[in-house]
């Protein structure tokens, strides 16, 4: 996938809506110097060729009973197409797995996981890990507190 041209207003419009993807259009004309109609044009085309992915809402997991989080490396019995893919569809499919990304090094995955306590994990490990004969190996670190969280790309301005 190339990568696609982007003028400096494209790039201040993706900062401003990484930031708060609910901003209007005329708020942001304001701050970039572009009227409110060309900057609606230019998020929409950011959307249609896919530079912005999705407009969510970030939700504190603790605000909704979510008090802890993990982060697991998982290793795979054995690395062929179908049983990464496999995997990768397991983990796309459970709730509980926030990000999981497929690595080099000495675990396959690595997964940011959550769930209401210690218990409520077990379980999501006992579904998600031992159930699945794939799994080699695991090995999983408790979130002590949350430093930085977010998905946002850091993006040059540029001239």
């Amino acid at each position: 996938m190339s990568e696609i041209e982007l003028d400096k207003l494209d790039r201040q419009i993706l900062n401003a809506l990484q930031e708060n993807n609910l901003t209007s259009a005329d708020r942001l004309s304001e701050t970039i110097g572009l009227s409110a109609s060309a900057i609606q044009r230019r998020a929409k085309r950011l959307r249609k060729e896919k530079i912005i992915l999705q407009d969510i809402s970030v939700v504190d997991p603790k605000r909704v009973g979510q008090m802890a989080t993990f982060i697991v490396e998982a290793s795979l019995e054995r690395e062929n197409a179908q049983v990464v893919s496999n995997f990768k569809r397991r983990m796309m499919a459970a709730p509980e797995v926030q990000q999981c990304y497929y690595v080099t090094g000495d675990s396959d995955f690595i997964l940011i996981v959550t769930a209401r306590d210690i218990e409520e994990y077990e379980e999501v490990v006992q579904r998600l890990m031992f159930q699945d004969g794939a799994v080699r190996k695991f090995r999983t670190s408790v979130v002590l507190s949350r430093v930085k969280t977010g998905l946002a790309v850091a993006i040059d301005e540029g001239d």
